[in-house]
């Protein structure tokens, strides 16, 4: 049983669940790369394995959504994201093995090999992807597939917000921050002063933020902005904080009335450079500190950013003295196989161009 359940006992019997991820998730000390922080230690939280077909922070947050889904007896998905998106990718993998059927609402994104390889992952798992320029274009597209589904007699997409940050969603990471809880109680590292995480839609870095009040431990939550308002924004966080905290109480009356704690929290704007998938030249060095020093795999769009915040901080001393903890919220789990006989041509013609055109300039680390 998750910790968030053992807690509190009537959430299990309150809120939908499937067991997708494989948790907990391990914790790795990286000496190294502590040293280059300049960190007291340094702590990497390994949530890049939280599955086998496909991992990342998407799958703690799909546990419960995708269970919403069966509840509500749902055959199909509908969700969202930019063309690469992890999230939209994510949903296809675990949706399918679910037995519904998975649809992508995608926007265009800066071009970089992580979008190739995620479309031809989205094909492979059977997901419908489909491609608009403009976001009121995906407003008319998302109306179309819900009377497409009442016309052939089937119950309407069960749709899930970008990033699976949803109140439920949210409610994967109050469990991970209380899995960290005990992960520390029972010695595999010591109590984090700081925890650096990539903010995209910001329920991973909320729930974060939930579980660990939950839990007791003071320590600052370093959500680093990988977008731009309104998908990340102190406002987002407070609302997005009330309204899952607002779903767990009305779940279980026992569960205790949070208060957003603003000393603990802070939003960190300066390193996500030009906007949302433009990759960095401070974010690709981190990638490659992190590959070389701890042998970890981060990106360019999220992780990256968010390595690149937590260095940048060690380099100016912030960090000196302090216990640090870095939440990985990549997918390391190879899905080379599942794409290597895929030509780009079976995806619709709108996403040919990810595979015609060059990728960014800065995307050395993913090809």
């Amino acid at each position: 049983m998750i910790p968030l359940f053992k807690r509190f006992p009537a959430l299990a019997e309150a809120l939908p669940y499937e067991a997708l991820a494989d948790l907990p998730t391990p914790v790795r000390s990286c000496a190294a790369l502590g040293v280059e922080a300049k960190t007291e230690s340094l702590h990497v939280k390994c949530d890049d394995v939280t599955g086998a077909d496909y991992g990342g922070n998407k799958v703690r947050k799909l546990a419960f959504l995708l269970a919403q889904a069966r509840k509500q007896g749902a055959t199909s998905t509908l969700t969202f994201g930019a063309a690469g998106s992890n999230h939209a990718l994510a949903t296809a993998i675990y949706a399918r093995k679910l037995g519904f059927q998975p649809i992508s609402m995608l926007v265009p994104q800066y071009n970089a090999h992580s979008v190739r390889r995620n479309l031809l992952r989205g094909l492979a798992a059977g997901a419908s992807l489909n491609h608009f320029e403009r976001r009121l274009d995906v407003a008319r597209g998302t109306i179309g597939e819900i009377f497409a589904a009442r016309r052939a007699g089937e119950p309407r997409p069960f749709i899930i917000p970008a990033g699976g940050s949803a109140p439920l969603g949210t409610v994967g990471f109050v469990n991970a921050g209380l899995e960290l809880h005990d992960q520390i109680v029972e010695g595999e590292l010591p109590a984090p002063d700081t925890l650096y995480v990539a903010s995209g839609t910001m329920g991973t870095c909320v729930g974060l933020l939930i579980g660990l009040q939950l839990a007791g431990l003071d320590m600052t939550v370093m959500a680093v902005a990988v977008t731009s308002p309104p998908y990340t924004s102190m406002e987002k966080a407070r609302r997005l904080f009330a309204r899952t905290v607002g779903l767990l109480r009305k779940a279980d009356p026992n569960f205790p009335t949070l208060v957003f704690p603003e000393a603990q929290f802070c939003l960190r704007e300066d390193y996500l450079g030009e906007s949302y998938a433009r990759y960095t030249k401070a974010g690709v060095t981190a990638v490659a500190q992190a590959r070389e020093l701890a042998d970890i795999a981060l990106e360019g769009t999220y992780t990256g950013k968010a390595m690149a915040c937590l260095l940048g901080d060690g380099e100016s001393g912030h960090l000196a003295g302090k216990k640090v903890l870095f939440w990985n919220t990549y997918n390391s789990v190879s899905q080379e196989s599942a794409i290597k006989d895929i030509d780009y041509h079976q995806l619709s013609a709108p996403f040919h161009r990810y595979y015609e055109e060059a990728v960014q300039e800065l995307d050395r680390v993913e090809g």
